[in-house]
């Protein structure tokens, strides 16, 4: 009989009792709005703000509305002018270049490397082709390039860089966590990520003048002074006037579901770092398949795996991955050819104008990807491993290839 995984790749695990206890308080109260406090009461907003610059070791931070709300306020803070480049991995999800193009501006994408991060050599061409100052980087489903590397470049260059932290809130590089080697970092707590509050997202910086920038247009009105991990009011002060309002905050029943998440960031960690090296295990070895080193420097949260198939043509791809799906195994193709759920790749985003980049093309043709959520144990990533490893070895000794579109998991 034919193994069939049963269990499900978007199932999370349930909110902590200690924030659904919080949540019902923030509910039962009413003042769900941030900035809507009984009088001595700190909003659940603020101190979360301040708990989780504490745990990046970050001056300030800022609750937004989702990830994508974070990239663009960042974005705003540096002043991003409608029209103006702004360079951004070509390998990404669309609410990356989806944050440039809100502004206006226009997204410059960069080659990938068959290790999924950056390609440096590509980013320098770019960034002089095109003059642009900024760099909004996508840590692409958790792999992270040569941080001291890619700051050095952009110091050279006079390029500032924006972390989109999605995929790797609580990963570290060299011991630093990321979002913190550039002038800001972003964050998103959308169900599937590492935080869970549906959606929500956080902008963390160093530098006060962005921070103030940033509160202001994420609708403060004059109420900046109810921030905690923010700068002192006088900097609002300069700024206040000049600032438009762009309302993006983070409300007090997201945060309360949030706050006891913070302390679980590097338990949660460990227990996705179990699932990812079980995999490794159990991929290792599988025929036609190429897994992705992970740098000896990179402490990761391996909450979605990928691997490639290297050399593999588009219908065989296709063959595979219905494969593993009738067998329960939810796998998304970065080189299929229409975009589906939440899969797109840089082709599919008109609005972005992208020019071809052959590297990427090739990389992504035979790139797939899959959630690796907590819900799962131990025995399902080796039972996941089992069957599409089987499904590779069917897919190679396939003689006749039709050519069909593969399914897409949400």
């Amino acid at each position: 009989m034919t193994e069939r995984f049963t269990g499900s790749f978007t199932q999370q695990e349930p909110i902590p009792e200690a924030g659904i206890e919080a949540a019902l308080a923030v509910l039962r109260h009413g003042r769900l709005h941030r900035y809507n406090t009984a009088p001595g009461e700190i909003a659940e907003t603020a101190l979360l703000e301040e708990e989780f610059a504490a745990y990046l070791g970050a001056k300030y931070c800022l609750g937004l509305a989702s990830g994508g709300a974070a990239m663009a306020c960042a974005l705003r803070a540096l002043q991003v002018k409608p029209g103006e480049p702004v360079l951004s991995n070509a390998f990404t999800l669309a609410p990356v270049p989806g944050a440039i193009a809100s502004l206006g501006a226009r997204p410059v994408l960069v080659e990938v490397t068959e290790d999924l991060t950056i390609d440096l050599a590509h980013l320098e061409a770019q960034a002089k082709a095109s003059g642009a100052r900024v760099l909004l980087l996508s840590h692409m489903r958790g792999h992270v390039c040569d941080m001291e590397a890619l700051m050095a470049l952009c110091d050279r260059l006079g390029v500032q860089v924006i972390e989109d932290c999605a995929h790797t809130m609580g990963a570290r590089w060299k011991g630093v966590p990321s979002g913190r080697h550039g002038a800001i970092g972003c964050y998103s707590t959308q169900t599937y990520k590492h935080m869970n509050s549906g959606e929500g997202g956080f902008l963390v910086t160093d530098d006060a003048e962005l921070a103030a920038r940033a509160v202001l247009l994420s609708g403060s009105y004059m109420l900046y002074a109810r921030h905690r991990a923010a700068p002192p009011p006088e900097v609002f002060e300069r700024l206040r006037l000049e600032v438009p309002n762009v309302s993006s905050r983070m409300d007090n029943l997201r945060a309360a579901i949030l706050r006891p998440q913070v302390a679980m960031l590097d338990e949660r960690r460990a227990r996705w770092r179990a699932l990812y090296e079980g995999m490794e295990r159990g991929l290792a070895g599988a025929p036609g398949v190429r897994l992705i080193p992970r740098p000896q420097h990179e402490d990761y949260m391996g909450s979605s795996f990928q691997f490639l198939l290297p050399g593999w043509e588009a219908a065989r791809v296709a063959g595979f991955v219905a494969g593993a799906a009738a067998r329960g195994v939810e796998l998304k193709w970065f080189g299929a050819a229409e975009p589906a759920g939440f899969t797109s790749r840089y082709a599919h985003w008109h609005y972005a104008a992208p020019e071809p980049l052959p590297q990427t093309d090739r990389v992504l043709a035979g790139l797939i990807d899959m959630r690796l959520p907590l819900t799962f144990a131990t025995d399902d990533v080796d039972q996941i491993a089992r069957i599409i490893a089987e499904e590779a070895a069917r897919a190679l000794a396939a003689k006749a290839l039709a050519p069909v579109a593969a399914p897409v998991a949400d």
